[in-house]
């Protein structure tokens, strides 16, 4: 299994390389991984610091990673944090601000065994840490022989992942490599057991603690502020076609709210055409400054999605009808009702779960969901207590971060 795993590495490099111009996104996936090793070596030369060395794959690890790395450099000031990503879009959007407690950002080289030693060689990590899933068997493997303390956090097993098939041996010797796992549930635990990995901790979704954090201080807006003017407001967040058909319809119908609309891609004509659909007056973010009291208000940027559900009277998360749910956690931690598709494959999405458990949640499958939803919020008693439920699901989940620092450093001299 090992050469097949790097055969289908070499055969990877090889195929981006000649497909480079044919997508923006893997011409920035190539050219962004040409001179990794350089930028190391310049980093190593001027910083001469012990290297604590974090994996993600995107944006939505990084903020998992967050919270751990704050606490690692509370802990251990004097080490450097080298961040690498392997997805374009995490990298670029992470690249524009300065980042606290990161030294570095780079891209991961693809994962062959020459790239692994060379990367290893290179930086020459005290400690490495791997993010939820994206996880690479050469990279893994060469830390475990150079004896690098290996953790991986906010793990999220599945009984559908390779490990747990009977052709996952190569990949559960790579989960074996790790000298901590600590699981954002319990049916991780359970399936890690079953492969006899024991050195394993629930400790929780570390997302919880960055999303604390983004809600007890988020950014102002005052031109959100005034645009909300003590409105009603339902933030709909991270959208895509799939979501709008069913929220388009909703809000035609609505005279007793406003609306904030985020994108998850920023396409000027689909946000144009959704607004075309929507019967209420509608302004892009980009052009608030002409508004005349419109009640449909659309983000075309990045990076304000966060803290604009300070806002929200009631929260929409997008993005469960296609690809996947994204982050249902940052609404939740400001005390509001969170809405969001009906998931394809929920055992993907744990939080989701959760959140439903604890009454802070509901996913919806069509627009008869939605209206009845919406109509049962109305109801004072059932908003609040959903609004209660929500804050005891962040309240009693943080403290993840701190968990694992804790044993993070009993592997540390």
């Amino acid at each position: 299994m090992k050469l097949l795993y790097d055969f289908s590495m070499t055969l990877f490099s090889v195929l981006v390389k000649l497909l480079q111009n044919s997508q923006p996104k893997i011409k920035a996936f190539v050219e962004g991984r040409k001179n990794t090793f350089r930028v190391i070596q310049n980093f190593k030369v001027i910083n001469q610091s012990p290297v604590a060395w974090f994996h993600v794959a995107s944006l939505g690890e990084y903020e998992q990673a967050k919270p751990v790395i704050k606490q690692l450099k509370e802990k251990k000031p004097n080490l450097s944090v080298v961040l690498t990503f392997y997805s374009p879009s995490g990298y670029e959007n992470v690249k524009k601000k300065r980042q606290d407690y990161i030294d570095l950002i780079i891209y991961l080289p693809v994962d062959t065994a020459k790239n692994s030693e060379k990367f290893i060689n290179l930086l020459q990590p005290s400690l490495a840490f791997f993010v939820k899933y994206d996880l690479w068997a050469n990279y893994i493997l060469e830390a475990k022989k150079q004896n690098i303390p290996l953790f991986l956090f906010s793990a999220s097993m599945r009984e559908d992942q390779v490990y747990f098939q009977i052709f996952g041996g190569f990949f559960r010797k790579t989960l074996r490599c790790f000298d901590h796992i600590f699981t954002q549930n319990q049916r991780s635990i359970d399936l890690l057991h079953q492969i006899k990995i024991t050195n394993c901790t629930q400790t929780g979704d570390t997302r919880f603690d960055r999303v604390s954090e983004i809600s007890a201080d988020p950014k102002t807006f005052p031109e959100i502020d005034a645009f909300c003017k003590g409105s009603k407001t339902i933030v709909i967040g991270s959208v895509w076609e799939e979501d709008m058909k069913i929220w388009i319809p909703w809000i035609n119908q609505s005279s007793s709210f406003k609306f904030i609309i985020a994108p998850h891609d920023i396409h000027p004509d689909q946000i144009d055409l959704w607004a075309e659909q929507i019967e209420l007056p509608s302004i892009k973010h980009s052009s608030i400054n002409e508004s005349q009291n419109e009640s449909v208000l659309f983000i075309d940027n990045i990076g304000m999605l966060s803290s604009l559900y300070q806002y929200a009277h009631i929260a929409y998360v997008g993005g469960a009808f296609g690809k996947g749910l994204h982050n249902i956690l940052e609404p939740l931690a400001f005390k509001i009702p969170v809405l969001f598709g009906d998931l394809k494959k929920p055992k993907k999405f744990p939080e989701a779960k959760i959140s439903i458990d604890y009454g802070a949640s509901a996913s919806i499958a069509n627009f008869e969901d939605l209206k009845s939803t919406m109509e049962a919020l109305d109801d004072s008693e059932l908003y609040e207590s959903t609004c209660q439920a929500a804050e005891k699901l962040v309240k009693e989940n943080r403290g993840s971060a701190k968990k694992i620092i804790q044993v993070v450093l009993t592997h540390t001299t």
